[in-house]
């Protein structure tokens, strides 16, 4: 199965745009990228290549899913930079079973 890049830098645009449609967004913030773990999902190895990234993480467990959080800290706000990052972390995150499930931003 391919990944649709496509399909998810169009929705992070989308829902950027509504999102800066209806709030007053800060200049600056962390980004936290989800990403839900699959069967044989290695999460040691997920997180050490986040870290070399330059990622932050956090492990959650959401509505009985455990995900990790990528987080990029104190970045400038933009469609560009959240998809920026966003695909850089989803590329790491399908070589380690894991795909990606929406950011979000905390300012």
């Amino acid at each position: 199965m391919t990944h649709d890049f496509a399909a998810q830098k169009a929705e992070t645009y989308d829902v950027f745009g509504e999102i800066q449609g209806n709030a007053d967004l800060p200049e600056n913030s962390d980004i936290d990228y989800m990403f839900e773990a699959g069967d044989g999902a290695d999460w040691e190895a997920f997180e050490a290549a986040l870290d070399a990234a330059g990622y932050d993480t956090e492990r959650e467990e959401g509505e009985g899913i455990p995900y990790l959080v990528a987080i990029l800290a104190d970045q400038p706000i933009s469609a560009l930079t959240i998809w920026m990052g966003e695909e850089m972390a989803t590329k790491i995150a399908l070589q380690h079973g894991f795909t990606p499930d929406g950011w979000g931003l905390l300012a």
